[in-house]
This record gives C-alpha cells, structure tokens and sequence, in this order.
C-alpha cells in the first residue's frame, strides 16, 4: 500500500505539476501531524523548519492534498476550514466543543448500524455522511463560572 505521501507525489505526475521542496515539507508536516490542523497551524509548524513557505503555498498545498485523496477538508459550524489526513483511523466523526473549539475523534458501530438501518428503511444508497456533536468539554465544563477559555 502507497504511503500518503507517495499517492501525493503520483497525483502531482498525473496533474503534470511538480513535486516541489516545499510541496514535499508542507505534505510531510501534515501527514506527521495526525490531527485536525488549519492552514495557518500548519504553516506555523512547516515555516519553523522552512521560514521560506509562505502561507499561500500551504493552503494551495493542502487543496491538492485534498484533491490527491490524501487530505479531508472539514469545516466544523462556521469556523474555518481544517484538515485531517484521509487514512487517520478511517470513517469517524466529530465531538466539538463550542468553548474552547477542541475536536473528539469517536467510532461506535451502533450509531453507524443505525445510520445504516434508517437509509435502508428509506430505499437510501448512503455514499457518505459525517456526524458532528456540538457542546462543551469536560476540560471547559471544570472551569469556573466567568473565567473565559480559549475560543
């Protein structure tokens, strides 16, 4: 099985574009990240190494990532865009908290035994589907009335 990064760098031969210096660090950072990461976090930790990627070149980046199957654009309510590695666990969704904005990563098989029973029961072909749960973390729910958390 191809690495992410060499499904990358297949992508960018199919596509007729280079696999630039930067293109490799910026697919190596995130790829090594294992998180959910925004164009500017990743451009934070790539440019510590690489002062010389500037922060468009890691959002046009992360688009072929994207585009390349080896990144998922999530956008979780209206916050912006962030990214996570395609093969991070495989399916699973989202628990988000609305104070401090920290993503949970869960599986459970009965919650996608039932999504699956529902689209059967309704003659649906589900292809894709995602599940966020918005709330607040135990770490936030601790915190005292009135302190302020990081949004």
């Amino acid at each position: 099985m191809a690495s992410g990064e060499e499904t990358f760098q297949a992508y960018l031969r199919r596509q007729g574009l280079k696999t630039t210096r930067q293109r490799t660090a910026i697919a190596r950072e995130f790829l090594s990240s294992h998180r959910h990461i925004t164009a500017e976090g990743l451009h934070r930790s790539v440019s510590r190494k690489n002062p010389a990627i500037g922060l468009v070149t890691v959002y046009r980046t992360l688009k072929l990532l994207a585009q390349a199957g080896v990144a998922k654009e999530r956008r979780f309510g209206a916050n912006e865009s962030c990214y996570e590695p395609a093969a991070a666990g495989g399916h699973h969704d989202h628990m988000i908290c609305k104070i401090c904005g920290k993503i949970f990563e869960f599986e459970n098989v009965k919650i996608e035994g039932l999504q699956d029973r529902v689209a059967a029961e309704h003659g649906f072909l589900i292809q894709d589907h995602k599940l966020e749960l918005y709330g607040v973390c135990r770490g936030c729910r601790k915190v005292k009335p009135g302190a302020r958390r990081r949004k």
